[in-house]
């Protein structure tokens, strides 16, 4: 199905989790997106498993701009808004993490960069035996944690990583996505996260519209200082 006319490259994957569902996975993912195309880089983007609406794989098989079809992006796509392993089982269906494992490395021969965005929280079950902690080691990917900047998020983001093993906490990022408004406990937020997990590795996106165009956004300095960090670590 698919060349490979990338062999011998050097490749880097950057899973997109979360603290929980709804926290800006898929915003971060086509930011990161729109921004390697912006600079020439040939990147794909995945979202393997929905469940629910495609709305999150819609977004990015719009960034990539016919560089993967829809259902390369998401093969595997579960009716109920439930978590994919549950939703699955209504259907009688399994997904298995080889399954998921095989169309990940199919499509990674093509694209020196790739962007996968789970579902759900880390330890959300996407399959019968696996969850995103799992893709995460298997694929060697760095690890992008998003977390709704509010109170909480000190807990959540750190709950996340000691749930990642040594060598994936010490190279994940965390993303804060600001509220519309700040406050106290988002402020702090910034500063006692980085204290614990190093400047470098604690990045704060501004409050954006969803509807917001990811190009339009990377038209922002900040921004797009904020996500080439990410990107670099």
């Amino acid at each position: 199905m698919f060349g490979d006319p990338s062999f011998g490259m050097k490749r880097s994957v950057y899973f997109i989790t979360g603290t929980d569902t709804g926290v800006g996975k898929t915003l971060t993912a086509c930011l990161l997106v729109e921004n390697l195309q912006a600079n020439g880089a040939r990147v794909a983007a995945l979202k393997p498993i929905c469940s629910g609406d495609r709305n999150d794989a819609r977004q990015l098989h719009a960034c990539l701009r016919g560089a993967l079809t829809l259902d390369q992006i998401n093969p595997w796509h579960f009716r109920a808004p439930l978590a994919p392993v549950v939703a699955a089982r209504r259907e009688h269906r399994a997904l298995k993490l080889a399954q998921v494992l095989k169309h990940v490395r199919n499509v990674q021969r093509m694209f020196p960069t790739m962007i996968i965005e789970g579902a759900g929280g880390l330890l959300s079950p996407l399959g019968e035996d696996f969850d995103s902690r799992d893709l995460i080691e298997r694929l060697a990917a760095i690890p992008v944690v998003v977390c709704l900047n509010r109170l909480g998020a000190i807990n959540q983001s750190r709950l996340v990583f000691d749930a990642l093993s040594r060598r994936y906490s010490e190279s994940g990022r965390i993303v804060l996505m600001s509220p519309r408004a700040s406050d106290a406990a988002s402020r702090s937020n910034v500063e006692f996260l980085r204290e614990t997990f190093g400047r470098a590795r604690v990045h704060v996106l501004p409050w954006m519209k969803p509807a917001h165009e990811f190009g339009r956004a990377l038209q922002s300095a900040n921004i797009r200082a904020t996500i080439e960090s990410i990107l670099k670590g």
